[in-house]
């Protein structure tokens, strides 16, 4: 039995969506803040998480702090997400997918929707986005 484009793209953000999951989970805050701060920078990655000192990312990524709550979801999330389609396509590809206008987002940029709360809209878009829709 062989597979449709349909059901191999599906099969291919599903396997992506795994191994990023996987990732996120077994890294620390820290880890998570170096790595977001490192490819966004940290002005975008204080933007995620509604914070307004940029500073604050590199005191998580460092360890001399962490972050609350919210905004560790909101780190987590922008992570998983940007594994995703990185694992799929490049690094490179992933950043422009995070801060661009996103047509599934109404045209918002995923790390907006990310910084408002809406975790599962930006994943559904960035399967959709790997799976080529």
């Amino acid at each position: 039995m062989t597979m449709t484009a349909d059901q191999a793209a599906t099969a291919k953000s599903a396997a992506s969506a795994e191994r990023a999951h996987a990732t996120t989970v077994r890294m620390s805050i820290a880890d998570i803040a170096r790595f977001l701060q490192d490819n966004l920078g940290q002005r975008l990655t204080a933007r995620i998480t509604n914070i307004s000192d940029p500073r604050q990312v590199g005191k998580w990524a460092s360890g001399d702090s962490v972050p609350r709550q919210e905004a560790e979801e909101r780190l987590r999330a922008a992570l998983q997400v940007f594994q995703l389609i990185q694992d799929a396509e490049s690094l490179y590809t992933a950043r422009a997918w995070l801060i661009g206008m996103n047509p599934h987002l109404e045209d918002e940029a995923p790390l907006t929707v990310i910084a408002d709360g809406h975790f599962r809209d930006v994943m559904v878009a960035a399967r959709a986005y790997v799976d080529g829709g």
